[in-house]
């Protein structure tokens, strides 16, 4: 049986020429970057080309790149290390309700310290409004984080105007773009970002490496000390291999995110159309334009996200029903409850996240496969087919909020 990968928002595979470059620093160029002898400052040299080549994808400035273990570090070390370096100033944060949970927990967290947080609501679509935002900015304000893009519905927010807006208030303005990054242009400069969180493995880099970009003059403070590597913002040698691997990635993404982008948006139209077409009682969620170009999130009345993916599985499909993070617990997503879903619908989602490797031979195969599996699963529902002729038009009224 063919497989396909439709679940790129989870992870990627290691582009091979990234996976050459890092056999090379892990076999032959072994050297400590700390180290002063050959082996050592060719190490250092590898380490310091990664830093400009991730600098560029996102038009930053080579000193402005810190490399971490990925986004979850990245944005602990953003929020927290801007939380405790400015807390003479200000004790309170703005951020939204449909952050990743490396945002959200991290918040949760400094709340038991005794900071202020404010969880900005989102309209049906998955997008902050910018209104509310002001609304919620008090002098207290130290910290705005609000993500590039949504990881499950593929949002992408009103950045530029965040940005503008916090920077009119002297308030720093933290971005979590991993689903972003290397996957859509970003220009940190032109949006006003302070902060940006990315990670390798969401374009073709490896598991286990990002960076945080810490704009010039930020007042921020490290959470991990030791040998003062990184400039003291993130002590530990560094994993070089990785360092390597995302430069080359980021290198990679840079020069081919024109083309891949169009691509993969071809493919996502179609997707979404014909899907839509040929099943009934079915939602897109997440902004029709404003999103991300291989995201498709559907919501399938009736039906169970678990047993969807179960047997998208079973014809050699992989998909998701959220964030990979968290779907191994069975709550609905905290995504779709804020945009205003109710717990059944939000329960029969599926996350469709396409990449460059994808064909169109590959989406024409799942159109015939999925209204199959949808027509299984609906005619096992004990509410499929039941609601009487003045409910059907709305497939939902039958829902309720527990």
């Amino acid at each position: 049986m063919k497989r396909i990968y439709f679940d790129h928002s989870a992870t990627t595979p290691v582009d091979p020429e990234v996976a050459k470059l890092m056999m090379e620093y892990m076999l032959d160029k072994f050297g400590n970057p700390s180290s002063i002898h050959a082996y050592g400052r060719e190490a250092r040299k590898a380490v310091e080309e990664a830093r400009e080549k991730v600098a560029a994808l996102i038009g930053a400035n080579a000193n402005e790149i810190f490399f971490t273990s990925g986004g979850t570090e990245s944005d602990n070390l953003a929020i927290k290390g801007v939380a405790y370096a400015n807390r003479k100033k200000g004790n309170h944060i703005i951020t939204s309700a449909i952050e990743h949970h490396a945002v959200l927990h991290t918040c949760e967290y400094l709340e038991k310290q005794g900071y202020v947080v404010t969880y900005l609501p989102v309209d049906e679509y998955g997008m902050v409004r910018v209104e509310d935002l002001k609304k919620a900015i008090t002098d207290k304000t130290i910290l705005i984080s609000i993500m590039f893009a949504n990881n499950e519905v593929g949002t992408i927010q009103p950045i530029k105007e965040i940005g503008q807006i916090a920077r009119e208030k002297g308030i720093y303005f933290h971005t979590d773009a991993v689903q972003a990054a290397g996957n859509y242009p970003i220009d940190v400069k032109e949006y006003n970002i302070d902060l940006l969180t990315l990670s390798g493995h969401k374009f073709h880099g490896p598991k286990g490496i990002g960076a945080l970009y810490i704009r010039r003059g930020v007042r921020i403070e490290a959470i991990q000390h030791g040998g003062g590597h990184e400039r003291n913002m993130r002590a530990g040698t560094e994993n070089v291999p990785g360092i390597v691997g995302l430069g080359k990635a980021a290198e990679i993404a840079k020069n081919e995110m024109a083309q891949k982008m169009a691509h993969i948006q071809r493919l996502r139209d179609k997707l979404i159309r014909e899907t839509m077409a040929k099943i009934p009682h079915v939602k897109l969620n997440g902004h029709p334009t404003q999103r991300m170009p291989g995201n498709a999130n559907f919501s399938f009345h009736y039906v169970e996200g678990e047993s969807l993916l179960l047997n998208l599985d079973l014809k050699g499909i992989a998909a998701s029903s959220g964030s990979a993070c968290t779907s191994g617990s069975l709550d609905p997503s905290h995504v779709l409850l804020a945009m205003g879903l109710s717990h059944e619908v939000a329960h029969g989602s599926l996350r469709i996240s396409l990449g460059r490797g994808n064909t169109e031979e590959e989406v024409d195969y799942f159109l015939t496969v999925m209204p199959e599996i949808i027509e299984r699963l609906r005619s096992m529902s004990p509410l499929y087919g039941k609601q009487p002729a003045a409910m059907s038009s709305n497939p939902c009224s039958h829902c309720h909020h527990h």
